[in-house]
């Protein structure tokens, strides 16, 4: 079972422009970048986000394993505020907010071209956003998976035109991908 040391993480105002950060975790070891903006600043205007890692993960995403080997990588306040909601040993569904499975496996991802082979966030798109939201900025990627997350905001709509305001029970899956796309589940 992976062990989450926080102590060997940063904080959040420890994260610069111009700092380099490498990456070894169990998925990705020698990839490095370096940050070119503000942690969660300068986002490009067609990115909106209504929620940032840090909620996402206190909230409930991924049953509680997506990022577990990453703390290294990421502020250590991102984990503090989510420790309950991780799931070291195995994925466990309870520790979504909406308790319910609501994600497809990295095979399927790269089956469908979501992720190819040729890119550094080999976990995909929340990857990216953890990344893009401390400061990594690369064109390519970031127009990319900007598309992506624009395109899923059919998601919300279809949540606003079938589902009562703040009705949580009503398509709990689609306010679980909802989530895990960082957009506000509880409308």
């Amino acid at each position: 079972m992976q062990k989450i040391d926080l102590t060997k993480s940063r904080s959040i105002k420890d994260f610069k422009v111009g700092d380099e950060i490498r990456v070894s975790d169990n998925m990705q070891k020698g990839y490095k970048y370096i940050l070119q903006e503000k942690v969660g600043k300068n986002f490009h205007e067609d990115f909106t986000p209504e929620l940032s890692p840090a909620q996402m993960l206190k909230y409930g995403v991924f049953e509680g394993k997506y990022l577990n080997d990453c703390y290294k990588e990421f502020p250590r306040e991102w984990f503090e505020g989510a420790i309950k909601k991780l799931s070291p040993a195995k994925p466990d569904i309870s520790k979504n907010r909406f308790k319910i499975k609501s994600r497809q496996s990295l095979k399927v991802w790269k089956r469908k071209g979501w992720i190819l082979p040729e890119d550094p966030d080999v976990r995909g798109w929340f990857q990216w956003y953890c990344r893009y939201y401390i400061g990594r900025r690369d064109e390519v990627l970031d127009s990319r998976q900007i598309k992506r997350w624009r395109a899923f905001n059919r998601h919300k709509a279809q949540v606003l035109k079938n589902c009562e305001k703040k009705d949580l029970k009503c398509r709990p899956k689609q306010r679980q991908a909802l989530l895990q796309w960082a957009y506000n589940p509880f409308i």
